[in-house]
């Protein structure tokens, strides 16, 4: 689970980098230096909080500079789908980070404007485009009275932005196409602020993603803006079109935006990687399934340091890389893109290297760079990302038809959701999805998934702004590294709390702003509005998970006083963390052998023959390195936890 932060700890990390070189211009927006991702892409960040020119808001950007010119360079837009149907049958819908997946390019953003718009179906479900769409030289989409731009691409990957498409343009030539939605970057002059006086919330303050384009065409800028967030609360055009002038773009458009802006990058162990903050994985858990995707192919960066590979385990990574010569060997890490972690150098030189780095956490991500040294001058990779395996045994704590006591009560000020609260006197308890819809229309979801209905405000006809629930759950263990794998059908917004300590929130106002009754939801669930969608997420337990006896508590926010239904259900499973036994190796000095292995978590057994029986070592001894000292005698050894 991301820790609620004022500003991702991520650009914290650059932007400190840049205080110094930013004080003799701290009204302009903050950049990071241009970042190699991939042979031909290169990434940066930005952030704004000083009212300036056309940078009003405060923001963060990530802008992608693909160099079209790149001969390893391929586009690809989203292709047709089997028993592909124009304007009927178009695409498969994904999410971007689904797409970079399925397709194996090294970036990805979404694309232009689809249907059916409900955010959240299932991967492969069939779309049709809003406009222009050609895949790899094949169709997609046609053109349409309604888009306003589009960018065509050639065989040469030459781009060419066309403000207004209709009547559409030849496509005699063009390899890859997709439609935007208007233009906000013409001939180098930013034209967004025409829109202030357009109506639609498209131009108000959003999530943003827009496609640029340099005068001669052969680089191409692909920027998603966050919004909807307190770090980020999103951009106007003229602000959007404003980043792209700073990056170098000469024309833009402005794409499907909102909480379908996303920035996937493939990590260096083929996973996805995203590298905004969509705001719909904010209020969800999830990314969007989007029906346009726009990709990019590319080969590793080239130089000193080449061939790059990450074997992950739970704990540990392995790196192993070339060089062009003989050099030491040394990884540096960290989690955020600016590592602060380094492994011992290896001084041997050589050109085949392997490091393992060593207590990581299971299930988290991390950059990392391989850094070797030769004739006293420093070579270093790009900078990667790999993320480490996480085995866990799962055991359902709360069914969804689990049992919950409940109210509507104005609990502000008291600690109804810590173990020791008295809530005998609440409703319930009630089984399975409690809800209450006053607009006569009934509950949306699977008749035989509901519970009870709960009440409505008698005063006003609609549900209470708030309702809390507890339920109680057992843990025979509480290892650390637990955590609750949570399903929920919320209808608006909720936080999740354990034995008093608040775990996650859904849809409601960022940490550290205090959650009050009358505090309302920030957005609806799904893309319906009802709770006919799962919300799913990983809440991290920490220290408060407890042997035996736990509590659960949720409050449900409604997003407003007049909102016509409420719901809540959860399933909840406790995933334990199984770790692995380490490598287990033996070396000899003289005729005395030693065992070795990392961490401190296992324990060292012995025995006199491979079927047992197995006994600790005397101690017991958790750690290594360890002197077998009756190595006369035929021993057997293992680690156990």
């Amino acid at each position: 689970m991301r820790p609620f932060l004022s500003l991702p700890a991520r650009f914290a990390a650059w932007l400190g980098l840049l205080a110094l070189g930013l004080a003799a211009v701290q009204a302009a927006p903050a950049v990071t230096p241009w970042t190699p991702l991939f042979k031909g892409i290169d990434y940066l960040a930005g952030t704004n909080s000083v009212s300036s020119g056309d940078f009003n808001s405060l923001m963060v950007a990530h802008v992608l500079r693909i160099n079209l010119a790149d001969p390893d360079i391929r586009l690809l837009t989203t292709p047709r789908i089997t028993n592909y149907q124009a304007n009927v049958r178009e695409t498969a819908g994904r999410t971007v980070s689904e797409f970079v997946q399925a397709y194996g390019v090294q970036v990805a953003v979404n694309g232009n404007f689809f249907s059916p718009p409900d955010y959240y179906l299932p991967e492969g479900t069939p779309m049709t485009l809003d406009g222009l769409a050609i895949s790899e030289g094949v169709q997609v989409s046609p053109a349409s009275a309604a888009e306003k731009a589009c960018i065509y691409f050639d065989a040469q990957n030459v781009g060419r932005i066309l403000p207004d498409n209709w009547p559409a343009a030849s496509t005699a030539g063009v390899l890859n196409a997709v439609a935007g939605d208007y233009p906000i970057l013409v001939g180098g002059r930013n034209i967004g602020r025409q829109y202030l006086s357009q109506g639609g919330s498209i131009h108000d303050q959003q999530p943003r993603t827009a496609y640029g384009l340099s005068r001669d065409g052969r680089t191409l800028y692909l920027l998603c803006i966050d919004g909807r967030q307190d770090f980020s609360v999103g951009a106007y055009d003229y602000e959007t079109a404003a980043w792209m002038l700073l990056a170098g773009a000469h024309d833009a458009v402005n794409m499907d935006g909102g909480g379908s802006s996303t920035m996937v990058m493939r990590d260096s162990v083929g996973q996805p990687l995203r590298l905004n903050y969509s705001s719909a994985v904010a209020d969800s858990g999830r990314e969007r399934t989007v029906g346009s995707h726009f990709g990019v192919f590319a080969r590793p960066v080239p130089g000193f340091v080449n061939d790059v590979r990450v074997a992950v385990q739970d704990t540990t990574a392995t790196i192993t890389w070339t060089t062009t010569a003989p050099a030491t060997s040394q990884v540096e890490f960290g989690t955020a893109i600016t590592p602060d972690q380094g492994t011992p150098a290896d001084l041997a030189s050589q050109t085949n290297h392997s490091v393992t780095v060593t207590g990581l956490t299971p299930g988290a991500g991390y950059y990392f760079r391989a850094v070797s040294t030769a004739d006293g001058t420093r070579h270093e990779s790009s900078v990667m990302h790999f993320s480490t395996t996480r085995t866990v045994t799962s055991t359902e704590v709360v069914p969804m038809a689990g049992r919950w006591r409940y109210t509507h009560a104005n609990l502000d000020g008291t600690a109804w959701t810590t173990r020791g609260y008295n809530d005998s006197g609440w409703s319930g308890p009630g089984a399975g999805l409690l809800w209450v819809n006053v607009s006569g229309a009934g509950s949306t979801l699977d008749p035989e998934l509901l519970g009870e209905p709960l009440l409505a405000d008698p005063v006003t006809g609609f549900p209470y702004t708030t309702y809390s629930f507890r339920t109680h759950f057992n843990a025979s263990t509480a290892p650390a590294g637990s955590t609750l794998a949570i399903s929920a059908y919320i209808d608006d917004g909720a936080v999740f709390h354990l034995n008093g300590h608040e775990l996650h929130r859904v849809r409601m106002p960022a940490a550290p702003l205090a959650i009050q009754h009358a505090t309302f939801a920030t957005a609806k669930p799904c893309s319906s509005g009802n709770a006919d969608c799962l919300d799913e997420f990983i809440a991290e337990v920490g220290t408060f998970l407890l042997l035996g006896d736990n509590v659960l508590a949720v409050e449900v926010h409604n997003q407003g006083a007049r909102s016509t239904d409420i719901t809540f259900g959860a399933r909840v499973l406790l995933e334990e963390p199984v770790l692995p036994p380490p490598n287990l190796s033996i070396s000899r000095a003289g005729v005395v052998p030693t065992l070795s292995w990392p961490g401190t978590t296992f324990t060292l057994q012995r025995a006199d023959s491979p079927s047992g029986p197995w006994t600790n070592v005397p101690g017991p001894v958790t750690a290594g390195p360890f002197a077998v000292t009756d190595s006369a005698v035929e021993r057997y050894f293992r680690l156990t936890r």
